[in-house]
Order: structure tokens, then C-alpha cells, then sequence
């Protein structure tokens, strides 16, 4: 196969999502190995009952050898011509079989460290595979053949495919980043959260204002602005018995026209290596947030230093470059900082956006997660702000703050808006079902 025995499992997944999603023009999902045995399984065996002729044969033998390299042991002894030859190229140099003993043709990974080289193979995945895939095969160059340094030249960062884990990359090489270099960075960066904010913006201000108006009551609302609710339960006094109803002496309904700042946000973001793509969501998100007037919003990073953020909510491409990810993490610290900045915590609503690995005082940490709460503060932990699904973390942590009735989850980009309403609203947060 095209990698090294320590390598098969994961280098195996890629392959298999990349060949399928060629072959179909999909994107590769979590599932794309199950999902590629499964269709496997299920050729081999309507094979077997008469069902799949010679061409949908040949085709799972191709799709299988695009998977396993070619070596003499893949089995298939399918030879590949024309684009199926380039493509499988182009699979051999970032999947190829490190050095070694092997029998066969000798293969290896091909991108070396030689920019023109990456050029061409970036030009060539892009030419062969759709641009989800891409983006897969890009992370896994950088990952596995270590290719970040070449990011910092301005030519290889116009050839990449820009998704948020690019960004993320990129920002963790900010401070080694080259003045020729970090105009073409930005100009990367800026793409990816111009199009994070089209994708966003719009629910995120729509659930957070109704949840405001909501949350503001008037004595004399209109009629579509009543809260019936809250109008029946103080009104109960004046129920009539014999018409069977309450006389709503006094009308309780929601607040829609004052312009004043109504909460208090602070996002909390732990700026430690693994939290790149939550930096980068929650960087847009505060940036959301801040545009919007009944919102007074902060925005705080940190690792062992605590950063403000708040001047530069108007672009978040500048909030993005004033992050330094990597490091270590002292919440306590962080949390300190965010406390001391509290004025009205009946209105508040603190985020904090970690793993939760904290190097600093736990005791302190949790003895500041109960003092906020106690004081009226909503206290929301995030363990990630992304799409990649449950995030390692330190669950000793997390159970310690669910102790506190501070449940602690992985919320993706979609829920977040939904989260942030629960919070101003004051009502239980949607918890995702991890089961």
C-alpha cells in the first residue's frame, strides 16, 4: 500500500475517501472506509449471484488499485493508463511507501521539499480531484511531509485551496512569516472569513436579536409583542370562576425598540496549537457580535498571557494576526482577566473556548467559574468551535464544571448561534446529544 506500516490506518482512510470521491465527484466523509468496504462487499457478493457484470468489476479492481499503490502485493493486478496514471501519480506522492525493503516497483513520496515540485502537485490535485478532496490531500501534505515552510512563499500560498485549517496553519507561522509573504496571507485569510461570515452572519444576528427582544419586557406591548406566558401567570389573581377565564388586568410583553446595550459577551479563547479552527470561527463570530448594537462585546485570547482583542472586532483578519498560536494554557488566568472587566453580571454571558488542559491553578479556575456564576454571570464552555466533531480534552476538567451546572461540549459553527440565544435568554442551552 502507499505507506508505511505505522502509517496504513490513517494514509488507508484518505486514500480510500480520495479515490471514491474521484471517482463520484463526492467529498470524503468520516465514514468513507466503511462506506468503500460496504460497496465492495456488496459488488463481491451480487458478483456472485449473477448481478454485476465484467465492466462494474473492473471498475472496483480500478478504484481498489488507485487505493493500494500498485506494489506486487496489492493484488488487483490492474494496470492504470491516461488520467487514471496521473492521478495515481499524483496519490503516490503525498500516500507513496516511505523507504525501505519492498518488493515490487520502488515507490516513494514524491513532494520532497522543493517548491516547484509542490507547484505542479497542487496544480495536478486540483486538476484531478474536487475541491473538498483537495483540502483533505493539502492538510495531509502539510501534516505528514512537512511542508509548512513552503507556505511562507508568496507563489505556493496563491496555489493552495484556502479552507480554515489553512488558515489555521498559516497563523501558527505568522511570526516566522517573511514581510514578501504576508500580504498574500492576509489576502488568503481574508477569503476564507469573507466567505465564514456570508455563511453565518445573517442567522447568527437573527437568533441573537430575537433572543434580546425576548428578553426585554414592557407594560404596554402590542398585540403581536405579548408574552402570553408571563401575561396569564401574573394574572391568575383575576381568573373568573364562572367564565372559565383570567382578566389580563396587566399586559407583560416583549421589548423591541430600545437601541441600548442590552448584554454583556465576552469570548474567552485558549490559543494553544490544537485550537486553531475554534481561533478562527470565533474570531468571525466575535466579530458578529461586536456589529451589533445591543451587544457590547469582548474578546480575549490566551495561552500563558492573556490578550485583548476588543480594538481590532471591526476586521477580524486583524483579530486573526494578533493571535500566536501554540503555547502553553493558564485558563485561571484568562478567566482573572475576564472577571476583573465584569461591570453588570446579571447581563453577562462569559465564553470560555477551550480544551481545558489548564497548566495554571485548577482550583482557582473552578473556584472563578462558581464565583461568576454565583454573581448572575451565564458561563457557557466550549471544548471546541469547529466542525471536526468531539475534540480531545481534559475530561477531570469538563466533569469538575458540569459539577457547577456548567456543561461542557464541542459546538459546531451552525449550533453556536443557538447557544449564544439560550445564553442571553436564560434557559437551558442545546446540548448536543453525543451518544
Amino acid at each position: 500500500m502507499r505507506t508505511t506500516e505505522a502509517a496504513t490506518t490513517n494514509a488507508a482512510a484518505t486514500g480510500v475517501a480520495v479515490v471514491n470521491a474521484a471517482a463520484t465527484g463526492a467529498a470524503p466523509s468520516d465514514a468513507a472506509v466503511t462506506g468503500a468496504a460496504a460497496v465492495n462487499a456488496a459488488t463481491v457478493n451480487a458478483a456472485a449471484t449473477g448481478a454485476v457484470g465484467v465492466e462494474a468489476g473492473q471498475e472496483r479492481l480500478r478504484r481498489w488499485r488507485l487505493v493500494l499503490g500498485g506494489d506486487a502485493a496489492d493484488g488487483t493486478g490492474q494496470a492504470l493508463s491516461g488520467r487514471d496514471a496521473e492521478m495515481d501519480e499524483a496519490l503516490t506522492a503525498l500516500y507513496g511507501k516511505e523507504s525501505g525493503a519492498r518488493t515490487g516497483r520502488e515507490r516513494s513520496a514524491g513532494l520532497g521539499a522543493s517548491a516547484p515540485s509542490v507547484a505542479r502537485w497542487l496544480g495536478d490535485i486540483r486538476r484531478y480531484f474536487p475541491s473538498s478532496v483537495v483540502q483533505v490531500m493539502q492538510r495531509d501534505a502539510i501534516d505528514r511531509l512537512g511542508l509548512s515552510a513552503l507556505l511562507l512563499e508568496p507563489e505556493m500560498l496563491e496555489a493552495v485551496e484556502a479552507d480554515v485549517h489553512l488558515v489555521g496553519t498559516l497563523l501558527s507561522l505568522n511570526k516566522a512569516m517573511p514581510e514578501t509573504t504576508k500580504e498574500t496571507a492576509r489576502a488568503v485569510v481574508r477569503k476564507v472569513v469573507e466567505d465564514l461570515e456570508k455563511r453565518l452572519a445573517t442567522r447568527t444576528r437573527a437568533a441573537l436579536t430575537g433572543a434580546l427582544d425576548r428578553g426585554t419586557r414592557v407594560r404596554r406591548p402590542r398585540h403581536h409583542d405579548i408574552d402570553w406566558n408571563r401575561t396569564i401567570a401574573v394574572n391568575l389573581k383575576h381568573y373568573l370562576p364562572e367564565y372559565g377565564t383570567v382578566v389580563p388586568e396587566r399586559l407583560v410583553g416583549y421589548g423591541r425598540a430600545s437601541r441600548s446595550v442590552k448584554k454583556e459577551v465576552v469570548l474567552c479563547i485558549d490559543q494553544s496549537g490544537s485550537m486553531a479552527s475554534s481561533v478562527v470561527y470565533a474570531s468571525v463570530f466575535g466579530a458578529v457580535l461586536a456589529s451589533m448594537r445591543s451587544i457590547n462585546t469582548r474578546l480575549v485570547v490566551f495561552d500563558t498571557a492573556v490578550a485583548d482583542l476588543t480594538d481590532l472586532l471591526d476586521d477580524p483578519v486583524d483579530v486573526l494576526f494578533g493571535t500566536r498560536l501554540g503555547g502553553g494554557t493558564d485558563i485561571n488566568r484568562a478567566l482573572a482577566y475576564c472577571q476583573a472587566r465584569i461591570t453588570r453580571p446579571a447581563e453577562t454571558v462569559v465564553v470560555l473556548i477551550s480544551d481545558l488542559y489548564e497548566g495554571g491553578i485548577r482550583d482557582e479556575m473552578l473556584k472563578r467559574v462558581a464565583a461568576m456564576k454565583a454573581s448572575g454571570v451565564q458561563f457557557v464552555a466550549l471544548l471546541a468551535l469547529s466542525d471536526e466533531g468531539a475534540p480531545a480534552y481534559d475530561r477531570e476538567h469538563a466533569a469538575a464544571l458540569a459539577a457547577l451546572g456548567v456543561p461542557a461540549f464541542a459546538c459546531t459553527p451552525d449550533l453556536f448561534p443557538d447557544v449564544m440565544a439560550a445564553a442571553i435568554e436564560k434557559r437551558p442551552l442545546p446540548v448536543p446529544d453525543t451518544d
